[in-house]
C-alpha cells in the first residue's frame, strides 16, 4: 500500500485546523463507544433485576422481597419498591402521618412516591444518550467541513504550483475527503447505539410501570394486582 495516501500522510500534511477537526472525530468516536458500552452493559444488568421480581411477589415479606431484588446501588426495581414502602409507612405511622393522611388521599400519597421513584429511574436510564445524539448528529457536518477545508486548502496549493496534472489533483482531493468518511465513521455508531439503547430502555421502563402498578395495589390492599408477566 502507498503510504503517501494514508492515514499518516493526510495527518502529516494536514494543518491546525484539519488535524484538530480530525481529533476532535476521534475524541467524539471514543465517547460514543464508552457510552454506548456503559448503558448497553447497564440496560443487560437491569433486565436481570427484572428477572428478580418473580422472587419478590414469591417471598413472605417485603424484607425478604427486597433482599431477593439484590442490593445493587443501580437496582431501580429495588429502590421503587424500597420507596412504595416508606411511604406506605409515613401513612402508617402515629402522630405526624396521621395528619399527613387527612390532608392527602393513602392511594395517591403511595402512587405519587411511586411516580417520583420512576422518574429518577428513568433519568438515570436516560442519561448519556443525549450525548450519542448530538454526536449522531454533528459528526457528519463536522467531517464535511474537514473535507471543505482540505479541498480549500489542496486547491490553493495546486494554483500556486501552476499546472497540474489529474494525479496531482486527486491525492489531496481524495485525503479531504477522508474527513467527510471519518465523520460518518463516527456518527453511524452513535446513532445505531442510540436507537439500541432507546429500545433496550424503553423496554426495561415497560417493566418497572408494571411492577410500580403491582407494588400500588399491594400496598394498599395487601393483595397483587398483576399488571401481566415481570
Amino acid at each position: 500500500m502507498n503510504t503517501q495516501f494514508g492515514l499518516a500522510h493526510v495527518w502529516t500534511q494536514g494543518d491546525a485546523v484539519s488535524r484538530a477537526i480530525f481529533v476532535l472525530l476521534m475524541a467524539m468516536s471514543l465517547v460514543s463507544w464508552l457510552v454506548i458500552v456503559l448503558k448497553g452493559l447497564a440496560v443487560l444488568r437491569a433486565r436481570q433485576q427484572a428477572g428478580r421480581v418473580a422472587r419478590f411477589w414469591g417471598s413472605s415479606s417485603m424484607d425478604s422481597g427486597l433482599s431477593h431484588l439484590g442490593d445493587e446501588e443501580d437496582n431501580p426495581f429495588r429502590q421503587l419498591a424500597h420507596d412504595g414502602r416508606a411511604a406506605s409507612a409515613v401513612l402508617q405511622d402515629g402522630g405526624k402521618a396521621q395528619q399527613l393522611g387527612q390532608r392527602i388521599d393513602a392511594s395517591d400519597w403511595i402512587a405519587g412516591a411511586l411516580h417520583n421513584s420512576l422518574d429518577a429511574a428513568s433519568a438515570r436510564q436516560q442519561a448519556g444518550l443525549a450525548i450519542l445524539a448530538s454526536i449522531g448528529a454533528t459528526a457528519p457536518f463536522i467531517g464535511l467541513f474537514g473535507t471543505v477545508w482540505g479541498i480549500y486548502h489542496a486547491l490553493m496549493g495546486i494554483s500556486a504550483a501552476g499546472n497540474a496534472t489529474i494525479d496531482q489533483v486527486a491525492g489531496p482531493i481524495g485525503e479531504a475527503l477522508i474527513m467527510t468518511a471519518t465523520g460518518l465513521a463516527v456518527a453511524i455508531p452513535a446513532v445505531l447505539g442510540y436507537n439500541a439503547l432507546l429500545r433496550g430502555n424503553k423496554g426495561v421502563h415497560a417493566r418497572l410501570r408494571r411492577f410500580a402498578h403491582e407494588l400500588h395495589s399491594f400496598l394498599l390492599t395487601g393483595v397483587r394486582q398483576r399488571g401481566g408477566q415481570a
